[in-house]
C-alpha cells in the first residue's frame, strides 16, 4: 500500500504539481485546500506525512500545526512546512509548534519530495526496536533499565526511564502532554498535564549536561533533539 501523504495549499498550480511529483515517486497523495480540511483529513486519513502551507483560509497552517500536535491521534505525524514566508521568525515560530521541516517557495519539487522521504525514513527509523540508545556520553540500555552520563550511572524512576526512552526513541518528533501522558503513564484520557512538566523538570536534573537534548516546545510539548551540540 503506498504511503498517504496530505498536502494542504490553497493555490490549485502548487496541489497539481506537487501531486503529480508525489504520484511519480511513489506516494497515493490527498489534498486539503483550508485549515479546517487539513484539520479533518489528518484524524480520517492518518497519512504518513502532511506538507502544510502557511497561508491558509479559514485556519492558518501555524494554527494547524499546533492543533495537530495537541491531538494524540495525528501527534506522531511528521509535518513539512512550506510557504512563501521566508522571514526567519516564521520559521522558528514553525519549528517550534512542531513541524519537522520547513521549504520555502518557489521551491524545487524534486527537493520537497527527497525532503519527504527522508523524514519518513527517520521517523521509520526512530520507531524501530533498539537495545541500546547513544547521544554523545549518554548511553540508554533499554533491556537493562539504565542509563549512564560519561560512563556514570545514573538512578532514574522507572517512569522517569520510560519517559527518557519514549522521547529519545522518537527523537527529532514532538511528543504532545498528552500522548506522553497515554504512552509513559498509560492515561487513556489525560487531564493534568502538570505531571508530564514535573517529571520533566527532575529527569533534566538527574541528567546534567544532556539535558541539552531535551527540548521544551512551547504550548506542545517535548522533542528529544539528537543534533543537540
Amino acid at each position: 500500500m503506498k504511503p498517504k501523504i496530505l498536502v494542504v495549499d490553497d493555490e490549485p498550480d502548487a496541489l497539481e504539481v506537487l501531486g503529480f511529483k508525489l504520484k511519480e515517486a511513489g506516494y497515493a497523495p490527498i489534498f486539503a485546500k483550508d485549515g479546517s480540511r487539513a484539520i479533518t483529513a489528518a484524524r480520517d486519513e492518518r497519512p504518513a506525512l502532511i506538507v502544510l502551507d502557511l497561508m491558509l483560509p479559514e485556519i492558518d497552517g501555524l494554527e494547524v500545526c499546533k492543533i495537530l500536535r495537541r491531538d494524540p491521534a495525528t501527534a506522531m505525524i511528521p509535518i513539512l512546512m512550506l510557504t512563501a514566508r521566508a522571514a526567519e521568525m516564521d520559521r522558528v515560530l514553525g519549528l517550534e509548534l512542531g513541524a519537522d521541516d520547513y521549504v520555502t517557495k518557489p521551491f524545487s519539487p524534486r527537493e520537497l519530495v527527497l525532503r519527504i522521504k527522508k523524514l519518513l525514513a527517520r521517523a521509520k527509523a526512530a520507531d524501530e526496536p533498539v537495545a541500546q540508545l547513544r547521544f554523545g556520553e549518554l548511553e540508554i540500555d533499554v533491556p537493562r533499565h539504565e542509563v549512564k552520563i560519561g560512563g556514570e550511572p545514573v538512578v532514574l524512576t522507572a517512569t522517569e526511564f520510560k519517559l527518557l526512552e519514549i522521547l529519545a526513541r522518537r527523537r527529532g518528533r514532538v511528543q504532545t502532554r498528552e500522548r506522553l501522558l497515554q504512552d509513559v503513564w498509560g492515561y487513556e484520557n489525560p487531564i493534568d498535564s502538570r505531571t508530564v512538566d514535573t517529571h520533566m523538570r527532575r529527569l533534566r536534573e538527574k541528567v546534567g549536561e544532556a539535558a541539552r537534548f531535551l527540548e521544551t516546545i512551547r504550548g506542545v510539548g517535548y522533542r528529544f533533539t539528537a543534533d543537540a551540540p
